[in-house]
């Protein structure tokens, strides 16, 4: 029963973990066709791939998880999924009705675990509730901009029978609206001649919202910008290009510091990743005028086009980015040398998936007029989303190249999705930026106001004493892989993992 919902819902992809409680719906795979259920090796790989996925369709996969610790497991990168605000539908298995009060070794609160990173959740009481039960997880799931929903199904709902009859409906939620008093004072701000920003996220970034934003930008001056951490943005040769929102504080500051107006389209107001001593908690320069547009329920392509038509820009030509030729790198093998070499050889309508962290921040300037490709970046800042999240961009787009730029420290998180990485024979290339340490934290130790450090300290920011090799790893997960630590060899390795299909990893070992 659950099974066919998830099908005549359209959630034909699952990622699992399943333990004992889980056992009839793996048992049903073997009964029903249609369903591609796609085992990780941890609950957090589960997830993060669900996330990807989602990214890629706009469409929920369902998640298999056991207990509450498996759903404990798999809560770093559902936070990821909920700031990404994609759709999922998670599968829960509980121990039997009446178990619990043996207080068993694996009895938790499933319930209050999952309230923490999910839109929905409900406990199905019977085999009767399963069907229209699933049924709401879906259609929430696929209520805009996408929501989590988990279910919980304890295991003796599984194991009897059902004469459910119940009628199932996934219709999902009415899009919502801006009100027309918001239209009016965005239109206001675009016409008054002084500084405007558009600040975008959400399917606002996606090709046809963004060349509705740039036709109000060429008519009326206001300048675009991206929120800084976004599911997925569509850009290269032939897009509009859009800048993100600096991630370090003053950056930040200087990037809103003449703005009058900022009007926000499925973002949130701008603020910095983190409080800093001294350092403001919002970007906005003070004083300005602050118009939330368009919210994440909003149909924002809509709403783009609704704001062009009212500032007369419906008829104005958006800018596209020009393609660029960009030269292979020569000389030091540095990041910025690393993401110049990605950006030249990157093949037409890649996907991009960014977990460098530090090293990767340059990506955005260096790779601006290379191939279209879609950009996908960690979202909720809890590190090691990046493999999992190109093994489902990977199974939703399977004609397509997926490149995971990858911190060393975060790799090691979700190392074992390698694992099915080369079971599901995906073509993606992970390229690991060993730096040997928590750069970033290095970096952060300063801007909290602690610039010294000893020995200690550094052994808690540094990868090394031993140094950790991903190419034993991944060859040990069936990944063919290859360490670089020349420009030469980088360029050779990076030709042979864009054209080759299949997974394959690089570690770029840096100074």
């Amino acid at each position: 029963m659950l099974v066919e919902t998830l099908l005549a819902g359209g959630v034909d992809v699952c990622f699992a973990n399943p333990g004992t409680s889980e056992m009839h719906f793996v048992a049903a795979l073997d009964r029903i066709d249609g369903m591609r259920c796609v085992l990780g090796l941890f609950e957090g790989v589960v997830t993060g791939a669900a996330d990807g996925y989602a990214r890629m369709t706009d469409r929920p996969a369902a998640t298999l998880l056991h207990l509450a610790p498996g759903l404990g497991n798999a809560l770093a990168n559902l936070h990821n999924a909920k700031r990404a605000q994609v759709p999922m539908v998670n599968i829960v298995g509980e121990h039997r009705q009446g178990h619990k009060v043996t207080d068993s070794p694996l009895t938790g609160d499933i319930e209050g675990i999952a309230a923490s990173m999910s839109d929905w959740v409900r406990t199905s009481i019977s085999a009767d509730h399963i069907a229209p039960d699933a049924a709401a997880a879906i259609r929430r799931a696929n209520t805009l901009p996408g929501r989590i929903a988990t279910l919980i199904l304890p295991a003796d709902t599984a194991w009897s029978e059902t004469q459910n009859a119940e009628p199932v409906s996934f219709t999902p939620d009415t899009p919502t609206s801006p009100a027309g008093a918001k239209f009016d004072a965005a239109a206001a701000a675009l016409r008054s001649g002084e500084e405007t920003i558009l600040v975008l996220s959400g399917r606002a970034l996606r090709e046809g919202p963004l060349k509705d934003a740039s036709r109000i930008a060429q008519r009326t001056g206001a300048r675009l910008l991206a929120q800084y951490a976004n599911a997925r943005i569509e850009r290269g040769a032939g897009r509009v290009a859009i800048a993100r929102t600096p991630a370090p504080v003053d950056q930040g500051v200087a990037a809103f510091s003449g703005a009058r107006h900022v009007i926000l389209l499925g973002a949130k107001t701008p603020a910095p990743l983190f409080g800093y001593p001294g350092k403001p908690d919002f970007l906005l320069a003070p004083g300005s005028n602050l118009i939330e547009l368009g919210s994440p329920s909003d149909d924002l392509a809509e709403v783009l086009k609704e704001l062009a038509r009212r500032a007369g820009a419906s008829d104005a030509a958006s800018i596209l980015q020009r393609a660029v030729s960009i030269p292979l790198p020569t000389g030091e093998l540095t990041p910025d040398a690393v993401l110049q070499a990605v950006s030249a050889l990157l093949p037409a309508h890649a996907i991009v998936v960014d977990e460098s962290i530090t090293a990767g921040r340059a990506f955005f300037p260096i790779s601006q007029g290379c191939a279209p490709h879609d950009y996908l970046q960690l979202t909720g800042g809890a590190i090691g989303a990046g493999i999992p999240l190109a093994i489902g961009a990977a199974i939703a787009c399977g004609q397509r190249k997926v490149v995971n730029l990858e911190g060393d420290g975060s790799s090691m998180y979700t190392i074992q999705g390698l694992w099915t990485q080369a079971r599901e024979r995906l073509d993606v290339l992970t390229v690991v930026f060993a730096n040997k340490g928590y750069k970033i934290l290095k970096d952060e130790m300063a801007s909290v106001g602690a610039p010294h450090w000893g020995e200690r300290a550094e052994r808690m920011l540094s990868l090394v004493s031993p140094e950790i090799s991903w190419v034993g790893p991944a060859r040990a997960m069936g990944v063919e892989a290859a360490q670089a630590t020349t420009i030469a060899e980088l360029n050779r390795l990076l030709r042979h993992g864009m054209t080759a299909r299949g997974p394959f990893l690089i570690e770029v070992q840096l100074a």
